[in-house]
């Protein structure tokens, strides 16, 4: 337990150095704070320290120059796995050259029917805090919110509740209806109409 505790702390300040000035897109909010809330809701809904630790780097591969191996250095292999499963982005992709939105959550989906059930922890929780924090903006703020991201409301929707449900009766049924949940009051908000493929 005591070398669990141990490596949250590090991972905490791996993640700090890693993630630098970052802020919350479209915001002046420091990136750590979503880090640091996914972490703690990973240990609400029953996950372990070291699923504490991989929710606190759960992006660092995807949105830093950290690589995987490095984090398989520092942390482990297990750590590493929940990792890899965490980011949408492949080896040869940097933060500032990534595919497009569509051809990467489409693969993402896909792989989410066959990812750890430690990992399926980790990203429901990230995903959780992600439209809980959309929401409230979209309260506040309107629809004027929907500009900061890469794409349009009915893909938004789309994906949520593709996340959804490839995470059903993967996660604790509660932490699922609750993501469930959001993509449905994100339509309510926003009207978004779900794409569909073979929609532009």
């Amino acid at each position: 337990m005591a070398a669990d505790r141990l490596m949250l702390a590090r991972a905490l300040e791996f993640a700090l150095v890693a993630h630098g000035e970052q802020t919350r897109k479209g915001t002046t909010v420091p990136y750590v704070s979503h880090l640091l809330q996914v972490s703690g809701l990973v240990l609400e809904w029953g996950g372990d320290l070291e699923q504490a630790a991989a929710a606190l780097l759960h992006d660092v591969v995807e949105d830093t120059a950290v690589t995987l191996q490095e984090v398989v250095d520092a942390f482990g292999g297990e750590v590493g796995v929940i990792v890899a499963e965490c980011t949408d982005t492949g080896a040869d992709e940097t933060p500032g050259r990534k595919r497009p939105w569509l051809e990467r959550k489409r693969a993402y989906v896909e792989r989410l029917q066959t990812i750890d059930s430690r990992s399926a922890l980790v990203i429901a929780c990230d995903k959780l805090h992600n439209t809980s924090t959309l929401l409230v903006d979209l309260e506040l703020h309107g629809l004027a919110t929907l500009a900061r991201f890469n794409a349009p409301a009915p893909k938004q929707l789309w994906y949520f509740r593709a996340v959804a449900a490839a995470l059903h009766g993967r996660v604790p049924a509660g932490l699922h209806r609750e993501l469930a949940a959001h993509a449905e009051t994100f339509a309510a908000l926003t009207g978004a109409v779900e794409w569909r493929e073979g929609q532009d």
